[in-house]
């Protein structure tokens, strides 16, 4: 349960702090987006078919990014950081 709590406090401040921060480039929110979902590793790896779902999310939000297309990239992965948020709170089992 605590680390739901802190999972769910620190993808929130993140998305918050990343949404204020680079709001006029989504470039860098997409990066940061990126990063979030593998700082959560530890939290959606315990489950086969979460894991597999965001693998594929992430590799293709990386190639959004090398396309240049980095509203695609950050709608991807808020997507994917929501999902991980929902499992891990307990929501979507």
């Amino acid at each position: 349960m605590k680390r739901s709590a802190l999972l769910g406090l620190f993808v929130t401040a993140s998305m918050l702090a990343s949404t204020s921060f680079a709001a006029d480039k989504p470039d860098s929110l997409c990066e940061t987006n990126i990063q979030t979902i593998e700082n959560a590793k530890t939290q959606y790896q315990s489950s086969a078919d979460l894991n597999g779902r965001v693998t594929a999310s992430l590799s293709k939000a990386k190639a959004l990014k090398a396309q240049g297309k980095y509203e695609d990239c950050v709608a991807e992965t808020q997507q994917t950081i929501l999902e991980i948020r929902k499992t891990s709170d307990g929501t979507n089992k």
